[in-house]
């Protein structure tokens, strides 16, 4: 049997109904939102059953969306079917005030890297996790620094040159 993208999106709806929502294919790419609630859930599906066989996890994560109230976290799951060649992607989405979403160790160990990775930079709190710790940033960072919460570049500096960047000046 031909992996399909309505297929895939069939069976899942079968399992999950309405939980499975904002679903497009960018590129061709099956793309679905589930809640936060559900993601090990859906990925366990995903896993076990026989026809979809997504058994590997290419890429874990975060995304900081500042103007999205109560959904400014994300985090995207990149998974793969390695017999057939396909590939989805599936997002949750957490508030940044209680930023929690269940681990996925416990189904994919490349997992573990990604999420202390997405940890460290995001903040995300993956429930579960073994050893969730900063892994690429110092223990002592009372923040996370890919939130867009910071300006991209120090406003006090005096030593650059504005015109350089397109800025300021006569064009």
């Amino acid at each position: 049997m031909v992996l399909t993208n309505e297929y895939i999106l069939q069976r899942l709806t079968e399992k999950f109904g309405e939980a499975i929502t904002q679903v497009e294919e960018p590129y061709g790419l099956l793309t679905f939102e589930v809640p936060k609630e559900l993601n090990l859930k859906v990925m366990q599906f995903l896993y076990d059953d026989q026809e979809l066989g997504f058994r590997f996890l290419t890429d874990l994560c975060g995304v900081h969306y500042p103007d999205q109230l109560g959904r400014e976290l994300a985090v995207v799951y990149h998974l793969h079917n390695m017999v057939q060649n396909v590939r989805i992607r599936m997002k949750v989405f957490t508030d940044v005030q209680q930023p929690d979403v269940y681990t996925a160790t416990s189904l994919f160990q490349s997992a573990n890297w990604q999420e202390r990775e997405t940890y460290d930079f995001y903040g995300i709190n993956f429930v579960g996790h073994p050893n969730l710790k900063r892994i690429l940033n110092v223990e002592e960072m009372d923040y996370f620094p890919l939130r867009k919460e910071f300006p991209l570049e120090d406003q006090t500096r005096i030593d650059k040159d504005d015109e350089m960047f397109g800025r300021g000046g006569s064009i």
